[in-house]
C-alpha cells in the first residue's frame, strides 16, 4: 500500500508540474497522443491529434472526424503504478522482481497502445457501440491482462510461493 500511495503522489506531482510544458496536456500522454496517430496513419487511417482548446486532453481526428478524447487516464501510468505496486508487495528476488516490473509495464504500455487505436477504429467503424467498448471491452482488456500478470507473478515468481512450496 505505501508504494501504491508513494507512486501515486510522485505521479500526482508529475501532472502538477507538467502543467505549462511543450507537452500538452502531459509528455507521457503526449506521447501517447502522437504514437496513437502514427499507428493509426500507418494502418491507412488519416489520423490527427491536437491540443484541446478547453481541457486537458488532445483530441483525435480520424479521416477529419473529431472521434474521442486522450486524457491523462488514457496513458497507462496509472495501471502501471497498480501493476508496480502489487508485485512489490509480493516480491520475489531483486534482479528477477526489477526485469519483471520493466518488461510488465513496457508490455502493458503497449497493450494500452494498442488498445486505443483498435478503440479509436471501433468508434469510427461502429459509433452506436462506443459505450460498450470504452466502457466495457476495452477496460477488461486491459485490467484482465493486469490480472494475468499478477497471477503469473504471484505463481511463478514471488516470495509467497517459495515459502508455501
Amino acid at each position: 500500500m505505501l508504494v501504491y500511495i508513494s507512486f501515486s503522489v510522485l505521479y500526482k506531482f508529475y501532472l502538477q508540474f507538467s502543467d505549462g510544458s511543450k507537452f500538452y496536456p502531459d509528455y507521457i500522454t503526449h506521447l501517447v497522443s502522437k504514437q496513437t496517430e502514427a499507428l493509426l496513419n500507418t494502418f491507412g487511417y488519416n489520423a490527427e491529434v491536437l491540443a484541446h482548446p478547453n481541457e486537458p486532453s488532445m483530441k483525435l481526428i480520424l479521416n477529419g472526424k473529431y472521434l474521442a478524447r486522450i486524457i491523462e487516464g488514457c496513458n497507462s501510468i496509472s495501471v502501471i503504478i497498480l501493476f508496480v505496486s502489487f508485485v512489490i508487495a509480493f516480491s520475489g528476488k531483486l534482479k528477477t522482481t526489477f526485469f519483471y516490473i520493466l518488461s510488465g509495464s513496457v508490455l502493458i504500455y503497449t497493450v494500452n497502445l494498442l488498445r486505443i487505436v483498435i478503440l479509436s477504429i471501433g468508434l469510427y467503424h461502429y459509433p452506436d457501440y462506443s459505450e460498450f467498448l470504452h466502457t466495457v471491452v476495452f477496460p477488461g482488456i486491459i485490467y484482465g491482462m493486469v490480472f494475468l500478470l499478477w497471477i503469473f507473478w504471484v505463481n511463478r515468481f514471488s516470495k509467497l510461493k517459495s515459502r508455501n512450496e
